[in-house]
């Protein structure tokens, strides 16, 4: 192809070498990883992680993060591969390497699996709500029907990523 590049050199962490199309998908996998990482701290703790913290923590544990570095990487502009910044960020988002490092086929973590479920559900509640408030002259019998659409859509989805663990008011977990 016209558009290809030699081989960028092996990786730090022994995947083969990468074409530059290889290259761009896995920096844009990388990067909507790490918003996901993100959106998940909001979810945790209402606020989004600034650079400063997340470098700071990096630096505990040796690992240098440069504020250009952390934003091509979260904007998906270029590829990263360093090991230890994976295992840096995995610890402080609370989950496995694997996940930054892995390729397509890596595991999505539990904690971010079950807040996208939440965000999902949050958006549907809006929709209706939102419907409710737009369409007040609407029947009942409408509204339902809307409602049953957005539950249905929702469970489809849900029932395509397969069985998750549900957190109990009491705060157990169960499937």
């Amino acid at each position: 192809m016209p558009n290809e590049v030699p081989s960028l050199p092996e990786a730090k962490d022994g995947r083969e070498d990468m074409t530059e199309d290889e290259s761009k998908m896995a920096a844009e996998e990388l990067a909507k990883r790490l918003r996901l990482l993100l959106d998940v701290s909001i979810a945790e703790s209402g606020e989004e992680p600034t650079y400063s913290q997340i470098a700071a923590f990096l630096q505990t544990r040796g690992v240098s993060l440069s504020r250009s570095r952390w934003t091509y990487m979260v904007n998906g502009h270029r590829f990263v591969q360093d090991r230890p910044l994976f295992e840096g960020l995995a610890e402080y988002f609370d989950v496995d390497p694997e996940f930054l490092a892995g390729g397509a086929d890596a595991p999505m973590p539990a904690k971010v699996a079950a807040q996208l479920d939440l965000v999902r559900a949050m958006r549907a509640a809006k929709v209706k709500s939102y419907a409710a408030r737009t369409l007040g002259d609407i029947s009942p019998e409408a509204l339902q029907a809307i409602t049953r659409f957005l539950d249905n859509e929702s469970n489809e989805e849900s029932a395509a990523r397969g069985p998750r663990t549900v957190i109990t008011a009491d705060g157990s977990g169960g499937k």
